[in-house]
């Protein structure tokens, strides 16, 4: 543990090349992170593109109704955006299971099974895609920023339009909820 302080002394002390050369190696670490998550996200929208008809079938409410119709096409519009950044930073598009997003689908899965058709179903649906858009949020948010410290405006900017766009349906899905369904889903015998 000393030998890491010290070390960590040393390169601070370090002229200012020493400090260049040491944010450059952060950078790439940097742009390896980023990189992983751009892939970890891409498979996570590609799902939800399947994952979201679903639970546009089971939704009973109209206004709910329209609002994961109008999602899962702005989601099959960030995979094509997703898909435009792997062209721009040089990787290859490539999926990496996302476990968390998986989880998350399981889990809204599990929900439309055991509710009844109606107010509570819809409720549950609110709650599960509520926690994918929280998990989303997070993810670009983080991307954004990582894009912004790597001095890729251009990436920047793509994300910050989805990442709104997470916000914005995650703000739709709670007026759905408030406008009925949370207050006909309570009065629903259990």
């Amino acid at each position: 543990m000393k030998n890491q302080d010290s070390s960590t002394m040393t390169q601070s002390s370090k002229p200012s090349s020493g400090k260049s050369k040491k944010t450059s190696m952060q950078k790439s670490q940097l742009m390896e992170l980023f990189e992983d998550e751009l892939k970890d996200i891409y498979w996570a929208e590609s799902a939800l593109v399947k994952a979201i008809p679903k639970m546009i079938k089971n939704a009973t409410s109209e206004s709910l109704h329209e609002a994961l119709t109008a999602h899962l096409e702005e989601t099959k519009e960030h995979v094509s955006r997703l898909e435009q950044i792997f062209v721009l930073i040089k990787v290859k598009a490539e999926a990496v299971k996302c476990e968390a997003m998986a989880g998350l689908i399981k889990e809204a899965e599990g929900i439309m099974d055991e509710c009844e058709t109606g107010s509570m179903c819809d409720a549950g649906i609110i709650s599960a895609a509520q926690k994918v858009e929280h998990y989303e949020i997070a993810t670009y948010g983080t991307l954004r920023q990582f894009a912004e410290t790597l001095n890729m405006d251009d990436v920047a900017s793509i994300l910050a339009k989805t990442l709104q766009e997470e916000k914005d349906a995650d703000v739709k899905l709670t007026e759905v909820a408030l406008d009925a369904i949370n207050v006909d889903a309570s009065e629903e015998a259990a």
